[in-house]
C-alpha cells in the first residue's frame, strides 16, 4: 500500500499499530484509517515512549557491518528524499 517505515521510526501513527488492529483502506479517497480509539492510541504512545529506545522494533537482533553503519549515518529517510548527506558523518 505504501512506504511506511519513515513515519513509524519518526513516531508517527503507524508506529502504534498492533497485530489485529483494523485498518480501512479507501482507494477512492486515497486514505488509510486506523480503527483504534484516540484513548487507546494515547495509551500505546505513552507505553512506547517509556521504552529505552522508542519507535524501534522490539525484536531487532542483528549484526550490522561497518559499511552499513556508515551508510546509515549518511542516509536521509525517505520522507527527506532518501538521499545521502555526507556532512552528517563526523570525524
Amino acid at each position: 500500500v505504501g512506504h511506511i517505515s519513515p513515519e513509524a521510526a519518526d513516531g508517527g501513527l503507524i508506529a502504534l499499530i498492533e497485530d489485529g488492529d483494523e485498518i480501512t483502506i479507501d482507494v477512492n479517497t486515497e486514505s488509510l484509517t486506523l480503527e483504534v480509539s484516540e484513548a487507546e492510541l494515547a495509551r500505546r504512545r505513552e507505553q512506547m515512549e517509556q521504552r529505552p529506545h522508542p519507535y524501534t522494533p522490539r525484536s531487532r537482533k542483528r549484526t550490522v557491518s561497518d559499511a552499513l553503519k556508515l551508510y546509515a549515518a549518511c542516509a536521509l529517510s525517505a520522507d527527506q528524499g532518501g538521499a545521502r548527506d555526507v556532512s552528517r558523518v563526523t570525524g
